[in-house]
């Protein structure tokens, strides 16, 4: 009973901020009182919970660092004329028919340099909405498209924020999960650029889909800052604010190629970092004092037009999702001293049983998704939630290959072929950073009242039932739930 009304006092703490547009930060510090209340009641000394609380945050330390070095990227990749220089030569390419898969596309790719789905949707995704609307296209579909496009990079970006917390919370390595997530994301990505094409198709042949469109586009594009944009408008704009000269596209050179060689994360940042920081001295001729404030405060541009697409990126920009952070990792030391989730996570146990551990994960990312509001807390409740299974799966498969005898035989063979994914990640870790990456990361951008889908809807003016054209976000858990079907099924005429 005294856990129900503990999390019933919870969610109503969250819904009420949500549903008044306040942060989410004070529902989760009373969260952490609630909770450390109902230790108390259940006669769990303050100071257990205090001390393992503080070790859980203490764990995040990497984590945080990693975003500090993130804010100060994007505020110099905007500074620096490398994302102005990428949109204005991208959007070259899009064209009436092209307009859906592309923005799709154009977005993925923005998104998987920046490794952000906000900063990706107010740049790229903007504009392609406003060019968009100007050709005709269902601002529904078109909205899905870009929301789709901006969490492609969002899931696996080796710059992105979500990626960077499930490989720090399954103690994983980061590129071993962005190989891991590639090969699970490529068919759900190919048939979302195979469903954009159809509809584009559908739509240049004189469906209905273009009578919508016109039907719809006068109120979507109402109050958009650009409605009436074209290519050559965003190109003269960004030309007026910087100088475009191709070293600006240095910095996301520098990341890709680093990237590809498996140069630690960090590093890569920080050499981006000193690469965009000569370029905003040396080609936009910026001075050490606006420098400092950039860093710190992120870029502001006095040109309203170019800041309704460009402000943002600093270190302060990123406090909000580190406080987020701290306070969601001292919820799993206290949840460890009280054991207020065991029953929940024996229900999930028994789900699993029955339908499958990566159905039961998807499922539970669906609660957490709805629950918090927030993609980073629906992250860290999913992984608190659905741990244990994937080391109760590894265990069982380590058994029976020990039973098998097959274990050193496997091990020779990882390291033959080279395989670092298989010698250096325990396999139950690197299962259910895989499963938090396809289902928590994807799935928080479909709740309609949480930021992860409000923010960039809203960024863009597109309207909330773009949600169902976001196919990509459905197309990967579904996949993957697919996916276990066919083994689970294989498995028992195997039998």
């Amino acid at each position: 009973m005294a856990e129900t009304l503990t999390m019933l006092l919870f969610c109503a703490a969250l819904f009420i901020s949500v549903g008044f547009g306040w942060s989410i930060i004070p529902a989760l510090l009373i969260g952490a009182l609630l909770f450390f209340g109902y230790g108390l009641i259940r006669k769990v000394p303050l100071r257990n919970m205090v001390v393992h609380a503080a070790g859980s945050v203490r764990t995040t330390s990497t984590v945080l660092g990693t975003f500090v070095l993130i804010g100060l990227l994007t505020s110099l990749w905007r500074a620096s004329g490398t994302i102005a220089y990428i949109v204005t030569y991208a959007i070259t390419v899009i064209h009436h028919v092209t307009v859906l898969p592309l923005s799709f596309l154009l977005c993925s790719g923005m998104s998987v340099l920046t490794g952000s789905s906000f900063a990706s949707a107010a740049t790229m995704g903007t504009i392609c909405m406003s060019l968009g609307l100007t050709m005709g296209a269902n601002p529904m579909i078109l909205g899905g498209a870009i929301l789709a496009g901006v969490y492609v990079g969002d899931r696996c970006s080796p710059v992105s924020t979500s990626a960077l917390l499930v490989a720090q919370l399954t103690h994983t390595n980061l590129f071993n999960n962005l190989g891991r997530m590639v090969r699970t994301g490529a068919i759900p990505f190919a048939l979302s650029c195979l469903t954009y094409v159809a509809v584009a198709i559908a739509d240049s042949s004189g469906s209905h889909y273009g009578s919508l469109s016109s039907a719809m586009h006068s109120s979507a594009a109402t109050g958009s800052p650009t409605a009436t944009a074209d290519a050559t408008d965003i190109a003269a704009l960004f030309s007026s604010a910087f100088h475009l000269h191709w070293l600006t596209v240095l910095p996301a050179i520098v990341v890709i190629v680093l990237a590809l060689i498996r140069v630690d994360v960090r590093l890569i940042m920080f050499a981006s970092i000193i690469v965009s920081t000569a370029i905003c001295i040396g080609v936009q001729g910026m001075g050490l004092r606006d420098l400092v404030d950039l860093l710190v405060f992120g870029y502001h541009s006095k040109n309203p037009q170019v800041a309704l697409l460009l402000d943002g990126g600093g270190m302060a920009s990123m406090l909000t999702v580190m406080v987020i952070v701290c306070i969601s990792a001292a919820y799993s030391g206290i949840f460890a001293q009280t054991h207020m989730l065991d029953r929940l996570q024996l229900a999930i146990s028994s789900m699993a049983g029955r339908v499958g551990t990566v159905t039961a994960t998807v499922i539970t990312a669906v609660g957490a998704a709805m629950l918090a509001c927030n993609q980073t807390l629906a992250i860290m409740l999913t992984h608190q939630l659905c741990a244990s299974l994937y080391r109760r799966d590894a265990a069982h498969d380590d058994g029976k290959r020990r039973n098998a005898g097959t274990v050193d035989d496997d091990r020779n063979s990882a390291v033959s072929t080279g395989d670092e994914g298989a010698s250096t990640d325990d396999d139950g870790r690197a299962r259910l950073a895989l499963a938090i990456e396809d289902s928590a990361v994807v799935i928080a951008p479909l709740v309609p009242w949480a930021i992860a889908s409000a923010v960039p809807l809203a960024t863009i003016n597109a309207p909330t039932s773009s949600l169902f054209a976001a196919v990509f976000l459905f197309f990967v858990p579904l996949s993957r739930i697919a996916g276990e079907l066919v083994t689970r099924k294989t498995a028992s005429v195997l039998r």
